[in-house]
């Protein structure tokens, strides 16, 4: 293949966010194991799958099919060996923290230690219209974001007693089996808001997910990581940087090459890649045109 190999160490994951290829229901299931399959042997670091049950609208119509992203990464888990699994990323609203928790780590145990939490402030009004699930402010959506990962956090410690906040409050906060991964599963905050996002990965995240728009726009949102982890008192480069490359990958393998460099520069470490069209053929085309040219 023409072209120089970039000598840069980033690791790559699958987001897997349309489940409308190919068309025939039945063929769901499949597709969805022959394209994890091929990423896992491929050597990618992370498969993830959306936490919508309609799908997004500016990215197609609501009534394509979806599915539940936890149960759809327990049939993924069964049928992959060492690819890290998780949504990009769980919304906030969609489950009580204290079972999200154990939703989590029953991921973690049964795949052989190889989840993480990715959550976000859930933003998909029309979807939680009409699923019945409560819609708040977006100030109170952050503060249930929070809660949600000091929850967690305690969840995954050795401190089993009480949880009061102010939206949550449990009386125990006891999980058993405990997760397999050490100390926790990795927590990922996803998502660029500068004022609360950004700074709730510096209080509690172990890694951060950014849209790879530009590196001008990634390198912004970095800068602005870096303030809050000072503020904070919390090690910037303990922090994981990921980001969503949201081109179409496969016209252009020269642009995704030099982009990828360019991140790297930056400090991200990881890329995620986004299916255009059927899977199992993006997954293929993927690992044999993209991937060796990435060292």
């Amino acid at each position: 293949m023409g072209g120089t190999t970039l000598e840069v160490s980033l690791k790559l994951g699958l987001h897997y966010w349309n489940y409308s290829t190919p068309t025939d229901p039945t063929r769901i299931a499949p597709t969805l194991a022959e394209t994890a399959r091929i990423v896992d042997e491929a050597g990618f670091h992370r498969f993830t799958v959306m936490d919508h049950y309609f799908q997004m609208e500016h990215r197609g119509t609501a009534d394509e099919p979806m599915l539940e992203g936890y149960t759809t990464l327990g049939y993924v888990a069964a049928r992959t060996e060492r690819v890290q699994l998780g949504l990009l990323v769980t919304g906030v609203m969609y489950r009580y923290p204290g079972l999200l928790a154990k939703i989590v780590t029953t991921l973690d145990v049964l795949s052989g230690g190889r989840a993480f939490l990715g959550i976000g402030a859930s933003w998909y009004e029309r979807e939680q219209h009409a699923l019945g699930v409560p819609v708040v402010s977006m100030s109170e959506r952050f503060e249930r974001l929070e809660e949600s990962l000091q929850i967690c956090r305690q969840m995954w410690s050795d401190e089993n007693g009480p949880f009061e906040g102010r939206h949550y409050q449990l009386a125990e906060t006891l999980c058993v089996p405990a997760p397999l991964s050490s100390p926790y599963p990795p927590i990922m905050v996803g998502g660029g808001g500068e004022k609360k996002t950004l700074l709730l990965v510096a209080r509690y995240a172990d890694a951060c997910n950014l849209f790879a728009v530009s590196p001008e726009d990634v390198a912004r949102k970095l800068d602005i990581l870096r303030a809050h982890c000072d503020a904070e008192g919390r090690d910037y480069d303990a922090i994981t940087k990921t980001a969503v490359y949201t081109d179409n990958v496969l016209d252009d393998p020269e642009a995704v090459v030099a982009a990828a460099a360019r991140y790297a520069e930056l400090g991200i470490t990881e890329l995620q890649f986004m299916p255009d069209r059927d899977p199992v053929e993006f997954a293929t085309r993927l690992v044999t045109e993209i991937t060796p040219r990435l060292a």
